[in-house]
């Protein structure tokens, strides 16, 4: 048996926060898209550089998301500003207390308490030699299916991206609903899964963007389609409509805009208003917050499916990978966002093989991020 010293342990474990910066970066989306209403061209994140004095740095990422959140890039920096002095000179093996007091400090800001413990999550797992899935409590599976989201302005276009995606492996896809004419929005999921076939995974997303009576008839003349989920129909604040919805059992209710954390799942659930939550990192406020609200999903039965905003680089994604696979009950599959960016700031973006994103088993998030390209795209 080898003996380890007090003095030799003390050396490979300790190592204090030297700094924490947040950097604002405009990454170019493969084509515009269009978000509730909004028609977004750059992914304006943070980035969340956070370096011990042992020179490992680890890094995090939230999205500008008003909409979601009620952050701003501007304020996320600001919220980030705010919580440093809560970090730096702090033993870097008290991350969870860290992560805990940042949660603590301030109200709200979700993206920016995101990015930080995702930040000392890679920071420790690099400096340990292990990946942050461990971190979360180990991986209950290897792999978890991706979605990939639909939202054109035609039917056609639509199946053709469908198709193409199709052949690169996606097997799962979330068509947007609400925004146009009901019947035109059933007759397109039609000719979807005719064009794609039976074993495709189909789910839709209204965005908030129906009345309860909308929503009522959109889920009886699309109840033979298979659909996986409906998510968000009706408002966030409308539970009692979204009750009304789930009742009917034709196609399971996930709420989404509904959901921040553990007070509006356990809200939900009392009011019998949804099957499942679209969980979300930086609503949550964080990988390890994310976790505690998956744990309560399984144990109200509860379905989960794990996604990320649009667009946030391989960094958050590799966090929210992990998330997926060490969560308990994701039955509705996973949404990685950076597949929508026409450039990462990473050296190996996270790509899916097998129709499957495997989750990284490197040290920390498992991704290495590329500092140049941090600088080719940070908004100055």
């Amino acid at each position: 048996m080898v003996k380890v010293t007090e003095s030799a342990a003390h050396r490979a474990t300790s190592a204090t926060i030297l700094s924490v910066e947040a950097i604002r970066v405009a990454l170019p989306l493969k084509k515009p898209m269009l978000m509730a209403g909004v028609r977004i061209e750059t992914a304006q994140n943070v980035l969340v550089r956070i370096e011990a004095s042992d020179g490992t740095v680890g890094w995090g990422e939230a999205t500008s998301a008003p909409t979601m959140t009620g952050e701003f890039a501007e304020s996320i920096v600001a919220a980030v500003g705010h919580l440093t002095p809560l970090l730096t000179g702090q033993d870097v093996g008290s991350h969870a207390m860290l992560a805990r007091r940042c949660q603590q400090a301030i109200q709200g800001n979700g993206g920016a308490k995101s990015a930080i413990d995702m930040a000392l999550l890679d920071l420790t797992g690099r400096r340990a030699g292990v990946p942050v899935v461990d971190l979360l409590g180990g991986a209950l599976r290897r792999s978890v299916t991706p979605m990939w989201l639909l939202g054109n302005s035609s039917a056609d276009a639509d199946i053709v991206e469908a198709v193409d995606k199709a052949k690169e492996g996606f097997a799962f896809f979330k068509l947007k609903v609400g925004v146009k004419a009901l019947a035109e929005e059933v007759e397109s999921m039609r000719r979807f899964r005719h064009e794609l076939g039976e074993d495709v995974l189909l789910c839709a997303d209204a965005n908030m963007g129906f009345g309860v009576a909308q929503a009522q008839q959109f889920i009886r003349l699309s109840s033979d389609l298979g659909l996986l989920f409906l998510e968000q129909p009706v408002r966030a604040d409308d539970l009692p409509g979204m009750r009304s919805l789930a009742s009917t059992g034709a196609v399971p209710i996930c709420a989404d805009e509904g959901i921040a954390g553990a007070r509006e799942v356990l809200a939900h659930d009392r009011m019998r208003a949804t099957s499942g939550i679209n969980l979300k990192l930086m609503k949550a406020g964080g990988p390890r917050a994310a976790m505690r609200v998956a744990a309560l999903c399984e144990a109200l039965g509860l379905s989960i499916t794990v996604a990320g905003k649009i667009a946030e680089s391989s960094i958050s994604a590799a966090s929210t990978l992990a998330v997926a696979c060490a969560a308990p009950n994701v039955d509705w599959g996973l949404n990685l966002t950076h597949v929508y960016l026409a450039e990462d700031v990473v050296r190996e973006p996270l790509r899916m093989t097998g129709g499957q994103f495997t989750c990284p088993r490197g040290a920390g998030n498992g991704v290495d991020v590329d500092e140049s390209l941090v600088e080719r795209y940070r908004v100055r």
